[in-house]
Formats: structure tokens, sequence, C-alpha cells
């Protein structure tokens, strides 16, 4: 009943109910788990093209002619695209196939990676290399279609981890990039960015051909627009597309600049800066992982609670270096902020399907239909909220180009995100965890239902 068929050229699994244990238990993990792997591989080589221009900018010497806000500038606008080609992505899945877009989407990571092998070198207008780094933005494209297709093969109650796992691993291409070019840089110099460009080239042909012969289509999930638009209209989404800026973006906008900012607050020659460049992604996204299982223990609302109040006290902590110039504690409080928007990540991202699970409850529904439910409005919601989330890292890396632009530091950036922080630190408390005032019970009895409904109604979101 669960093996792939053929329907519009592609495999396809007509029936799948991951709720029902018997099913998952039977039939549904092997395939889950199978169809998360090659979605991690794929999700994974996107994430790498998408920031390809923080580690190409470091091969950018005096001989390209491009000051420190130009090269800023750059990477803000592959930021910028990736995040907007989120939304098309993740309604994509559902309208061809999580496995036959997947395809698709490893495919066209090829364009930005030969137009970018063609023009780097001195002498290539600034505006060429604008648009080949605007062509980098498909990849961040990948992540909303992987994530909203592996969102669909997992229960509710293991959708922390796999989401967790799935992103983590998609992540980790971040410093994988740079650990690479930083390899190329030490062996055949900073004036051979092409090594870097040709060793992604056969990988992505990979996950292109892995992603067609593991992947699966699920039939049953389709583009809802009518869900699309109550997701829009639901208050929780643009919430959470706030939070999801203080987490993600603050990971995708750090994970472009960090080099830079090393270069031009810090004096590091390229290969140093590249030594040090791929340390905080990398923690950022092999935390990401236990963010899931965290808010799946104890609710992602309590875990974004105070991983935003312990990001504001890292960029305190930056505050203080930058103003006094020590690297060495600009390094700890910087790979502090990496680890901890992983764990938001992990966190935020297990809020979502909760919040809709949690708000069929509360129209009265139980069983399959609160689930369908909840599937139903998350799956929408996921992809403009990873869209939104993304344009947080174009906020910093503009950020970072007004700060060096003024003043020749990011201490000016780095004091604004703090701020940012506390007031997402706010936003959690208020909306999902404060408790709401209610009248004294009139009676002992009535004890227990008045403390139920002194309860946040997503607390355990």
């Amino acid at each position: 009943m669960t093996a792939p068929s053929t329907q519009r050229g592609g495999r396809w699994i007509q029936r799948w109910d991951p709720e029902d244990p018997v099913f998952w238990r039977e039939k549904g993990e092997p395939i889950a788990r199978r169809n998360l792997l090659f979605s991690i591989l794929s999700e994974h080589i996107g994430f790498s093209i998408w920031t390809l221009w923080s580690v190409l900018v470091l091969f950018m010497g005096p001989e390209y002619g491009i000051d420190p806000a130009g090269k800023f500038f750059l990477v803000a606008m592959a930021t910028l695209v990736g995040a907007f080609v989120r939304v098309p992505y993740t309604f994509a899945v559902a309208r061809f196939g999580g496995r036959n877009w997947t395809v698709f989407a490893a495919g066209m990571l090829l364009l930005p990676t030969i137009a970018a092998f063609v023009v780097m070198e001195p002498g290539t207008s600034y505006t060429t290399f604008m648009l080949v780094a605007l062509l980098t933005g498909v990849g961040g494209g990948n992540f909303a279609s992987s994530m909203t297709n592996i969102n669909s093969f997992f229960p509710l109650h293991r959708k922390g981890w796999a989401l967790g796992l799935n992103a983590g691993g998609g992540n980790i291409g971040v410093p994988v990039v740079q650990l690479i070019a930083l390899l190329v840089i030490a062996t055949a110099g900073a004036g051979q960015p092409r090594v870097l460009l040709g060793i992604y080239l056969p990988l992505i042909v990979v996950s292109a051909f892995c992603a067609w012969r593991y992947m699966d289509n699920l039939a049953p999930v389709r583009n809802d627009t009518g869900a699309a638009r109550e997701s829009v209209k639901d208050a929780h989404t643009w919430i959470m597309s706030f939070l999801y800026v203080g987490t993600f973006g603050s990971f995708i906008g750090y994970s472009f600049a960090f080099g830079l900012v090393l270069q031009n607050q810090f004096d590091r020659t390229p290969l140093q800066a590249a030594s040090l460049t791929f340390i905080g992604p990398l923690l950022g996204s092999l935390i990401r992982p236990v963010g899931g299982l965290l808010a799946d223990r104890y609710g992602g609302a309590r875990i974004t609670l105070w991983n935003f109040a312990a990001m504001a006290a890292a960029t305190g902590v930056v505050v203080f270096a930058s103003m006094r110039e020590s690297l060495p504690v600009f390094l700890v409080g910087f790979v502090a902020l990496f680890v901890l928007t992983g764990l938001g990540n992990g966190s935020t991202y297990k809020m979502i399907p909760g919040i809709y699970q949690a708000k069929a409850v509360a129209l009265g529904l139980s069983g399959e239909d609160a689930a369908a439910y909840g599937r139903r409005l998350s799956g929408a919601a996921i992809g403009l909220i990873g869209a939104v989330g993304a344009l947080g890292g174009l906020g910093i890396n503009l950020a970072f180009r007004q700060s060096f632009m003024t003043s020749g530091s990011g201490t000016g950036a780095f004091v604004s995100f703090l701020v940012f922080y506390a007031v997402c630190f706010a936003v959690t408390w208020a909306v999902y965890l404060r408790r709401p005032a209610t009248p004294a019970p009139a009676a002992a009895g009535d004890e227990e239902a008045a403390e139920s409904r002194r309860q946040p109604a997503y607390v355990g979101v």
C-alpha cells in the first residue's frame, strides 16, 4: 500500500498517514528516514552555493577594486534573492512532488556555480559580480522546499527532531564551503577561486542524481490556496516570522558577514579570516537538532525565550570586544552567538506545527482532524516564515555595511542587534508564555480548572 507507484512521470506514494502508529512503525518510518537523508544532502549543497559569496569575497583582493561596503552589498544581494525564492519553492513541493522538485532545485545550482566560474577574475565589472551573486540566491530556496517536504513525512511528535536534523544538516553546508575555501587558499592561493567552484560542480550533479534515485513524492500532499490565505491572515505566521528573523536571519547573516568583519575590523588576511569563519557556522549547524530535541521535550516557546536572552548576553560580549578591539573575546562572543542561533533555529521551527495543532484543539478538533488541520496550516506557513526569516540575513549585512561606512567598525550594528534580541524575548514571552489573569476559583473543586485556564494556550508548542 505504501510502495511508490508511477504517477505523472515520477515515484509517488499514494497513502501517507504518519500519525497512525501502526503505519508509522511498519511502513512509514523507513521511508521517511530515507527521504530525510537525501533531502539533507541536497539542502546541504544548496546552502553551500547560497553562501558561496561569503567566501568568494575573501578571494577578491585589491586588484578587484571593490571596497568593504561593496563586498557587504554583494553578499546581501545573495541573501535577498534566497529569501524571496523560498515562497515559490515552498509551494512547488505540492505542485510537482518533493522528489521531483528536489531534483530540479539541485540541478538549478549549476547555473550560479558555472556563472561564477566564468566571471571570477580581476577586471570583471561590479555589475556582473552583482548579477552572479543574485543567481546564487536559488540555493536559499532549497531550504524552504526541503523543510516543507520533510514536514509532511514525519508525525508531530517527531517533527522537532526531523526538521532540526534536516535544517542542521543543510546549514552545515555553510561551514563546509568555508572549510573548502580555506583549503583552497592555503594550497592554491587566494588568487584561485575557480578551484573552489570546480570542486562543487560535480557535487551538485551527485546530489541531483541521489534525489532522483532515492527520494519519493507524496500524493496526499497538495497545495491548499485556502490554507495559504488563512496562514497569511493568521497573526501567528507573522509573529513566528519575526522570531525567525532573530534566529535563522542571524545565522545566515553572520555566516555571510563573519569573514568580512574579521578582515576589515581586525585586519585579518584572507587565509587568517578563512581559518576562523567556519567555526561559528559549524557549531551553529551541529547544535540545531539539539534545539529541536529540547523543544520536543520542554516546549519550543520556553527554549526560544531563554535562547533570545542568551543571544542578547552574547551580543553584549561582542559589543564590549568590538569597542576594546579584543579579537579573542570577540571570537568567544561571536561563536556563542552562532551556537545560540542554531539552538533557536531548532526551537522556533518546532513551534510552528505546535502552534497550529494548539489552534486546532482550541477549535474543538481532535485526533486525525486536529493533526490534518495542523499539517495544513503549518505547511502553508513554513514557506512564508522561512522567507521572512531569511530577510534577517539581508538586514544584518546592510547594518554592517552602514556601520563600516560611517564608523569603520561593526560596533553600531551589534548594538542594534542586541536591542532586537531583547524585543524578540519580550514578544516570545508576551504571546506564548505569559499567564493570563483569571478570577479566583469559586470553590476548592474549581482550583484545577482555574490553574488550567491560567496556563498559556501555547505553552507546550
